[in-house]
């Protein structure tokens, strides 16, 4: 490996599986990306893609330090690998979910670091301990690499009191920190940045509201460079109808459904999280290509699904615009975001009274494709950014590992 070369393997552990990427920093080139399904469970397998080749491999994967040890032989075999010697990759960073109020901003893994992070479980009790468990999986293989924390909250602690505080006895807040936290900070913090490059404006002297539309779905409105608000709360489920959540309802509901239909608050988090949603309207699925399709075909319920995903997310895109006092930029992305012209145009409708205006030519068909898509008179930019959290996560590793080597 050249000198000028850090390749930093960027890692994002769930609960049954392990994402990565090993990113040449200098270039910001992917040298390699793949993942590992169904860690600990039938069937588990390992996707990689590297030198334009695409391999599987079926194994039995029982743990995630399996995985990572797979991983790590992977990325150093002579036909499928792209590295030598496991001391060419400098840097780990990880994607965590939630660092609550102590993690501002991406850090160095220490000692420290992981008592504060163990203090976040409860948070996120279905993702940290995943988190936790690919940190300390390297720490046993590399364990003189040093390893970064990007957390997926930190991007919205600057949201004032008044955005993140729930109407509810504040003791619960002082005492059991229950607040609105809000998640996929790292794609707005990059899509929102993108876009400020891509139109060669100033970030700190914009207003904009990034709408990241994936199976999960939030909205930010970021003002000067800082989110100020979203629409996910303490936990994902909060904003947005999404593919199986739903999103804001009214919150005597989970007590009727306790109380009138014997469900158990298991049974009633179930029902909110896996099967509400586009899926619980439609009755169909939670993939949009599939409602889309139906849609065309006149099929009432999927119709009804796409008018009320379209629906609430104008009602937020126009309440951040409120709460910015306007709105600069527009930014959609995301699996949905990237890919549905007819979400886009759906969702604008009805707002060229605040001079947002959808060139519907640009917008059909594009797919996946950084474009601005608003029409030449529009006040407001609208566009198309695709989202790299891997990259966010590969850059602050990089700076926080200079910073160390400045000290």
């Amino acid at each position: 490996m050249k000198d000028n070369q850090t390749n930093i393997l960027v890692l994002n552990c769930g609960s049954s599986s392990v994402k990565y990427q090993l990113i040449e920093i200098s270039k910001e080139k992917v040298l390699a990306r793949g993942v590992v399904e169904r860690i600990g469970l039938e069937g588990s397998r390992l996707k990689h893609e590297a030198k334009k080749r695409k391999i599987i491999i079926e194994d039995h994967i029982l743990d995630h330090d399996t995985a990572i040890d797979i991983i790590i032989k992977i990325l150093l075999n002579d036909d499928f690998g792209v590295i030598k010697n496991i001391n060419e990759i400098k840097a780990v960073g990880h994607r965590v979910v939630h660092g609550g109020e102590f993690f501002i901003k991406s850090s160095l893994i220490t000692d420290d670091f992981m008592e504060t992070l163990k203090e976040c479980i409860p948070l996120a009790p279905l993702h940290n301990p995943a988190n936790i468990m690919g940190i300390t999986a390297i720490k046993k293989i590399l364990p003189e690499v040093p390893q970064v924390g990007v957390f997926d909250t930190s991007f919205h602690q600057t949201m004032p009191e008044k955005a993140y505080i729930y109407p509810i006895p504040y003791e619960f807040y002082e005492k059991n920190r229950i607040r609105k936290y809000g998640f996929h900070g790292t794609s707005h913090r990059y899509v929102s940045r993108r876009a400020a490059e891509f139109l060669k404006i100033k970030y700190e002297t914009l207003k904009i509201i990034t709408v990241h539309l994936g199976n999960g779905a939030s909205i930010a409105a970021i003002d000067k460079g800082k989110s100020i608000d979203t629409s996910m709360g303490y936990t994902p489920l909060e904003g947005l109808v999404m593919g199986t959540r739903s999103g804001d309802i009214d919150p005597a509901i989970p007590m009727i459904l306790a109380r009138d239909f014997r469900m158990n608050p298991a049974s009633v988090d179930s029902l909110l999280n896996k099967k509400s949603g586009v899926l619980g309207i439609s009755g169909i699925s939670s993939d949009m290509r599939d409602l889309e399709e139906k849609a065309l075909k006149n099929d009432k319920r999927a119709k009804l699904a796409l008018d009320i995903y379209s629906y609430r997310l104008k009602k937020y895109i126009g309440s951040y615009i409120a709460a910015m006092g306007g709105v600069n930029i527009i930014v959609f992305t995301a699996g949905i975001g990237e890919n549905s012209d007819y979400i886009r145009e759906k969702t604008l409708e009805g707002l060229e009274f605040f001079g947002i205006k959808l060139d519907k030519k640009k917008n059909k068909g594009l797919r996946g494709k950084e474009a601005d898509i608003s029409s030449p008179d529009s006040k407001v930019k609208i566009l198309v950014i695709p989202t790299n959290e891997e990259l966010v996560i590969a850059r602050d590793t990089r700076d926080i590992i200079i910073s160390l080597k400045n000290k």
